[in-house]
């Protein structure tokens, strides 16, 4: 009797409990009325929320009577909150519109916490370009946008390259700040450096992309070591329709590209794009020195191509998850730079595929990237192989199939008499690398969770051309994280912790950690944040083998004649504390300040030779081989290598100002200042190891002070922006490269740097960096059709913007674009 009435009381305490609940339901769609699929709608007081269908409607079920903000987003968009009643018993509606946010306070980004997230609410400095900015931008490179950004060094080095860098340590073959695609590392396997112009995504498919200033390794994992780059690209179920765009340019530039996406029903919606971009980089030589002679690049070609193609599928099993297959592919031919000379890059093909599912709390993903290339090869190398054989009365002929692989030694005093060495400049490629993350993130009423571990295998080969692959190269590193927040709602505190727990196999075990407080106050947040970065040396750097081992990677460590011992690569680390504000001052001003404070140890220094065969002091072994076995025919005479030295503390600011004027009409400034301190009393900083701490071995590579100022206009049918950059000068080494100014660097009275001199191996054309301004508008002719122009450089300046590189001249691009919507359509007939 008793539990027969206890079983009564509960089903009437239930029936009272719905008797007092009502629901919301509505439809959540666009500015120009297409349903939204994928929009959050969330009631903050119950922590009860839910996610718009294919058709944008939602239903929340068992609310409260009451009154309630409700709370839309959509990354991409501006957060909207509506007031809504629940009564008893009754069905509340709630239909509205999100517009794409033009205004920074309420933008909305995924990358900072891997999870949708209001701009303010991030405790980051997190810079945005947005797909209105993408689509604006009447140019196939969309990498200038970087340009306009606060804390971010970016750099031109020619027609098609540009790149970025985030607060020092720069260098013609940096890899110290990480970049993705859509959850997937967008690096190139054995050197880990950034893809850049070999990503398989095309301009007109990206959605967006967020840079994150200062180390991100916690959910990122090792090399987001300065920041972070995430390229995020379009739902199809948000972007339906064709765009088909063609470009022009001076430089022979042309392009054309084509994207189309679909949502076939509920469950199924597909994307595709193609793209072909060519020119020729200006017209510049770097010369390459055989002793005091300068020669020509051999065989020098200017002419750069890039093909492209892509297709997803989505699929929606439920209404709160989705699973996403992708496969993108992209061959290329262009001129790179690095730190030992330019190369020139034939048909380098990049291929990934993805598998991806996402839900409300649970994310999986796994990926393979395969990167090939035949024909590539080191141009400094090849032209003095070349030129070694012709000095020695070989035919053209001869020395130009001979230049690829050797190089001549004359032996004898007859020309002709000597031995030929090994000093293959080819670059072979066929390496692989597979990638998985599994993720779970939740929340309990104010403490937000998130766990999750990845897996990395790299696995190089160079065909036995640029490393030491006799019997293949694996390598692979697991990390575990977690992220622990708690807000406080009431009083706007909010406190985060999270921990990355990184094995690599050469490595062992590295902890980062991350912590976190912020305020709300007002319209803004305050933030006190520190994170640590890690950067684990690539693959190259451990088991590199190039020009037949004059260059060898440092992943065993080295023994010399006297018994020297060089310690083999350790991780680089940097300490990072961050204080900053970011909100709304007023009606029309948004701000976004930060400084900061960096430790770093353990640099990975420029190539140095550890020899000393003039002193009789040899490499012997390389780990416990002797050098002989490691590279055949080697008398370890003369060895290049990594090493890790020193320790040096940077500090700076950076203050973003944006100012409405009106809805159209906004104006941009960026300010950044970056120093440093370095002990050179302390011989650890001496990074190439002869007694005395030099600025030029320290590579931070960025100037003190630099500032951006835009003005941006869009009403009715015309957009348009104009930017003044100022880069204040600044010297630049990088292994053999160098721009600096005329300077004595160890007080000894004698100008070891010489502007508009040979230094080395190569020519200095002094410092870096100088004022120029770069400009873009276009004109919507009809909703379908419209055309655009761009400027880079609109005044000529004769400014150097990178080592080994031309000075950039003026850049002129014409778009013409054609986009159908088919969401449009699709609302016009609904």
């Amino acid at each position: 009797m008793k539990k027969l009435l206890l079983l009564l009381t509960l089903i009437s305490t239930f029936t009272m409990a719905a008797q007092d609940s009502g629901s919301i339901s509505g439809t959540i769609t666009e500015a120009n009325g297409a349903p939204l699929s994928g929009a959050t709608v969330y009631i903050k007081a119950l922590d009860k929320g839910t996610v718009t269908d294919y058709d944008g409607k939602f239903k929340l079920d068992n609310v409260a009577a009451g009154t309630y903000d409700v709370a839309i987003s959509y990354v991409g968009f501006a957060t909207t909150t509506q007031n809504v009643t629940v009564t008893a018993d009754n069905a509340s509606t709630l239909n509205t519109s999100l517009n794409e946010s033009d205004s920074l306070l309420n933008e909305v980004v995924i990358t900072a916490n891997k999870q949708p997230q209001k701009l303010t609410d991030v405790p980051a400095t997190v810079n945005v370009i947005t797909s209105k900015d993408i689509s604006e931008f009447p140019s196939f490179n969309i990498g200038e946008l970087a340009a306009r950004q606060k804390g971010v060094d970016f750099v031109r080095s020619g027609v098609l390259g540009t790149g970025i860098n985030i607060r020092g340590f720069n260098s013609a073959f940096n890899a110290k700040n990480l970049q993705v695609t859509d959850d997937r590392l967008s690096t190139l396997i054995a050197t880990g450096l950034p893809m850049g112009s070999f990503s398989t995504v095309t301009k007109d498919d990206i959605a967006r992309v967020e840079i994150l200033l200062g180390p991100n390794g916690t959910l990122y994992g090792p090399n987001a070591h300065n920041g972070l780059v995430s390229t995020i690209t379009k739902n199809p179920r948000q972007s339906e329709g064709t765009t088909l765009a063609l470009g022009v340019g001076n430089q022979s530039v042309f392009t054309t590209r084509l994207r189309h996406a679909e949502a076939i029903n509920e469950k199924f919606a597909y994307k595709f794009h193609l793209e072909h971009s060519e020119g020729k980089e200006f017209n510049y030589t770097d010369s390459v020195y055989v002793g005091d002679r300068a020669f020509k690049e051999l065989d020098l070609d200017r002419d750069f191509k890039s093909q492209k193609y892509g297709a997803s599928l989505f699929y929606k099993p439920t209404k709160s998850s989705e699973i996403i297959g992708y496969y993108g592919h992209s061959l290329n031919s262009n001129i790179g730079i690095t730190n030992a000379g330019r190369n020139q890059i034939k048909d380098w093909s990049i291929d990934v595929a993805q598998l991806k599912f996402v839900s409300k709390h649970f994310f999986a993903n796994a990926y393979y990237t395969w990167s090939k290339t035949e024909d590539t090869y080191a141009i400094n190398q090849r032209t003095q192989n070349y030129v070694s054989f012709i000095d020695n009365g070989f035919s053209e002929a001869v020395a130009r199939e001979r230049s690829f692989t050797e190089q001549w030694l004359q032996t004898g005093p007859n020309q002709g008499d000597g031995i030929a060495l090994p000093r293959g400049a080819v670059f072979k490629d066929d390496s692989q690398r597979f990638n998985a993350e599994a993720q779970y993130n939740n929340n309990w009423n104010k403490l937000y969770v998130t766990v999750g571990a990845q897996y990395q295998l790299d696995m190089a080969d160079s065909k036995g051309t640029y490393l030491l692959d006799k019997d293949g190269i694996d390598i692979g590193q697991t990390g575990i994280y977690t992220q622990l927040e708690y807000k406080l709602d009431d009083s706007g505190w909010g406190f985060l912790f999270g921990g990355r727990l990184d094995n690599h196999e050469l490595y062992g075990s590295n902890f980062i950690p991350k912590a976190a407080i912020t305020k709300k106050v007002n319209n803004g947040t305050f933030r006190i944040t520190y994170g640590k970065g890690i950067a684990v040396p690539s693959i190259l750097n451990l088991k590199g083998n190039l020009f037949g081992g004059l260059v060898l990677g440092n992943g065993e460590g080295f023994t010399l004649t006297d018994g020297t011992k060089i310690q083999k690569l350790d991780v680089e680390t940097i300490n990072s504390y961050e204080i900053g504000y970011k909100g709304q001052l007023t009606d029309k001003l948004f701000v976004d300040v930060n400084g900061y404070y960096n430790q770093s140890d353990n640099f990975i220094s420029p190539l140095r030779n550890i020899a000393d065969a003039a002193n009789g002091n040899f490499v012997t072994q390389v780990g416990d081989q002797p050098i002989g076995d490691v590279v055949e025919g080697s008398t370890g005479a003369f060895i290049l290598t990594y090493l890790n030295f020193g320790h040096v503390d940077t500090y700076g600011v950076d203050i973003g100002l944006n100012y409405y004027f009106s809805d159209s009409f906004r104006t941009s400034v960026n300010y950044s200042y970056f120093g440093r301190d370095l002990d050179k009393d302390d011989l650890a900083n001496d990074g190439n190891l002869d007694g005395q701490v030099l600025e030029s071995e320290l590579p931070i590579n960025t100037p003190n002070h630099k500032m951006s100022v835009g003005f941006h206009y869009n009403k009715g049918k015309f957009y348009g922006a104009i930017y003044g950059r100022y880069v204040q000068k600044y010297d630049f080494f990088s292994g053999i490269n160098v721009a600096a100014e005329t300077q004595d660097l160890d007080g000894d009275g004698v100008n070891e740097i010489v502007e508009n001199a040979q230094i080395g191996r190569t020519w200095n054309y002094g410092q870096l960096g100088g004022f120029t301004v770069d400009a873009n508008a276009g004109y919507n002719v009809t909703d379908q059709f419209s055309m655009g122009v761009s400027f880079t450089n609109l005044l000529n300046a004769e400014v150097r913007e990178f080592v080994a590189s031309p000075v950039i001249n003026t850049l002129f691009s014409l778009e013409m674009k054609y986009q159908f919507s088919l969401k449009q359509k699709k609302a016009a007939v609904n």
